[in-house]
């Protein structure tokens, strides 16, 4: 168990890695982000910060001796960097499971390999495989790369098989996975918290809508078609940590269908969906990470609200602040970046509903 006062490492500089920082501030630890990006909205909360690049092993090395434990707030981070960090200071969750999670085939074959269920899919490296994975999946379906890439990044429909080659040549003609279209009523997520000795704890899921693949709004308690499949999808997301000797939150995005839940992906970190925890639930999923990782008890995850929801504020949404901050329950969090554009996440409000 790490006492308050010891210093949390955070690779990555982004909005989670801010709130991260904010969550370990309240619980007395100091944090420390390591980032490349000239702009980094983490080091505005955190209590030092270090701009260089991942591979550095003599800053590797300097982050290791100054930390007692490292976490990460993205998972579009080479693996070998945290691997060097874990041999010399505890990382959290584990290289193995950003190993699994950054690569969108062995997800998939991990996630089947205990029982899980995914969309239909095929791993392809040219465009005879997309070819051959269109007749055997069908279409309509989505290609999408073997890794990188989030909020509809990285991903091309395909209507028919026609249109194989267009979308081969969108994505960079790079190794990829064909999905089988699912048909679904809503999308909703599983954030759960692991502890080292093996404690979980999870959240209500919220139903989350998207708009052009982005995160629009988390929302609670949610629709019955998602209610009936908590128990399962919450089973599925504890199998997987377990199996994966997980230690943090890990989200899990599924598909609510008529037959039960299909795991869309996974993320090994604090996710957006689970923003509204910070005033929705009685401890967030930034500290229940930051209790995850230093050892401590995991926090209570009951709502705080009868009803919930978060929005996201992308590109100029972040303009109406004023008019946010005269509404009665709602709760501002804006992220400090500079230059606002389409499809950018600038902040987020969550308001809670305090009566039925």
């Amino acid at each position: 168990m790490l006492p308050p006062g010891s210093t949390i490492g955070i690779l990555g500089g982004g909005q989670l890695g801010r709130m991260l920082a904010s969550a370990a501030a309240e619980l007395g630890y100091r944090t420390h982000i390591l980032a490349p990006d000239a702009e980094s909205v983490a080091a505005q909360t955190a209590s030092s910060f270090t701009r260089a690049d991942y591979h550095s092993r003599i800053v590797l090395d300097e982050m290791a001796a100054r930390c007692d434990v490292v976490t990460y707030e993205f998972e579009n981070i080479a693996v070998e960097p945290v691997e060097y960090l874990a041999r010399h200071v505890p990382v959290h969750p584990n290289p193995h499971a950003l190993a699994v999670a950054q690569d969108r085939a062995s997800e998939k074959a991990f996630v089947e390999s205990i029982d899980g269920r995914t969309a239909p899919w095929r791993r392809v490296a040219t465009l005879d495989e997309l070819t051959a994975a269109l007749g055997e999946i069908g279409a309509p379906a989505i290609l999408k790369t073997l890794r990188l890439g989030y909020d509809g990044k990285g991903q091309v429909r395909i209507a028919d098989a026609s249109g194989a080659q267009a979308a081969w040549d969108a994505i960079g003609r790079r190794p990829a996975i064909l999905e089988g279209f699912v048909d679904f009523t809503h999308e909703f997520s599983i954030i759960l918290a692991r502890g080292a000795d093996g404690a979980m704890v999870s959240y209500p899921p919220p139903w989350n809508e998207h708009v052009e693949g982005i995160l629009a709004r988390s929302s609670l308690p949610a629709p019955a078609e998602i209610a009936s499949q908590w128990g399962v999808a919450a089973a599925l997301t504890g199998r997987i940590a377990d199996a994966l000797d997980y230690v943090g939150v890990l989200a899990c995005e599924f598909f609510a269908c008529s037959d039960g839940p299909v795991l869309n992906e996974m993320a090994p970190r604090v996710h957006n969906s689970g923003h509204w925890t910070i005033e929705g639930a009685v401890a967030s999923q930034f500290e229940n990470h930051i209790r995850a990782i230093c050892g401590l008890p995991l926090g209570d995850t009951a709502l705080t609200a009868p009803e919930v929801v978060m929005e996201n504020l992308i590109g100029d949404a972040d303009d109406d602040w004023a008019a946010i901050l005269a509404e009665p329950g709602a709760h501002l969090h804006l992220y400090g970046k500079n230059g606002a554009r389409p499809g950018r996440k600038m902040g987020h409000v969550t308001r809670l509903k305090r009566s039925l």
